[in-house]
C-alpha cells in the first residue's frame, strides 16, 4: 500500500461511496474502505475524523468559499443577493455537472439517522459562517445577518432537492426559480388579494 498519495482523499471518498453502495453504510468499516482504496486505514484518519465525514469531502470548503463570495460580492446588493450571488457561484462550479454522484450520496445519508444529522449540522454551520461574513464584511445587523443567512441556506437544500430530482434545468436556474418563489410565499399579503 502506497504511504503517500498525494490523491488519497479522493481516492477513499470514491471507495467508500462504493462500498456504502454495495453493502450498506452500517455495513462497512473503516478498515473495507482503506482496503478498497488500496490505502491504510491510518492514511484514512489523516484525512477525516470519522467515516461519516468521508461523505462530505466535496462540502469541506464550502462555507469558507460561499463566505468568501459574500464578502467579496458588490457592496450595493442586498443581503439576501449577497448570499444568493456566492450561491450562484458555488453551484456552477461544484455542484453542476454531478447530479449522479450526488444523488448516490444523497441515497446514503438519507438512509442512516447519524449522516442525515451531519448533514443538518453542516447546513447550521454554513448559515452561521455565512451570517458572519453578512456581518463583518457588510455591515447587516447581527441578527438580521443570521436569518438572511439561514433563509438563503434553507432555499439553496430546496433548489439542491429540486434540481436532482428533476431534468433538464441547470443548479441556477433551479436556485432562482427557488428563491422566487420563497419570496411570494413569505410576501405579505396586499389587502385586495
Amino acid at each position: 500500500m502506497s504511504r503517500w498519495a498525494p490523491d488519497a482523499a479522493l481516492r477513499l471518498e470514491r471507495a467508500a461511496v462504493d462500498l456504502f453502495t454495495e453493502q450498506g453504510y452500517a455495513g462497512t468499516s473503516v478498515p473495507q474502505i482503506a482496503t478498497r482504496a488500496g490505502l491504510t486505514t491510518r492514511t484514512f484518519f489523516r484525512h477525516f475524523p470519522d467515516k461519516r465525514d468521508v461523505l462530505f469531502l466535496r462540502e469541506r470548503e464550502l462555507p469558507a468559499d460561499v463566505a468568501a463570495l459574500v464578502a467579496g460580492a458588490p457592496a450595493f446588493l442586498s443581503p439576501l443577493a449577497l448570499v444568493m450571488h456566492g450561491f450562484e457561484a458555488v453551484a456552477t462550479g461544484l455542484f453542476e455537472g454531478r447530479r449522479e454522484d450526488l444523488l448516490i450520496r444523497r441515497a446514503i445519508i438519507g438512509s442512516d439517522q447519524g449522516l442525515r444529522e451531519r448533514g443538518l449540522l453542516k447546513n447550521v454551520l454554513l448559515g452561521d459562517v455565512i451570517g458572519e461574513a453578512l456581518e463583518r464584511r457588510h455591515g447587516v445587523d447581527g441578527d438580521e445577518a443570521r436569518m438572511v443567512a439561514r433563509y438563503a441556506v434553507t432555499v439553496f437544500e430546496l433548489a439542491l432537492t429540486d434540481w436532482l430530482t428533476s431534468e433538464g434545468a441547470s443548479l441556477v436556474d433551479v436556485l432562482h426559480s427557488t428563491a422566487y418563489r420563497m419570496v411570494r410565499l413569505v410576501r405579505p399579503a396586499r389587502q385586495d388579494e
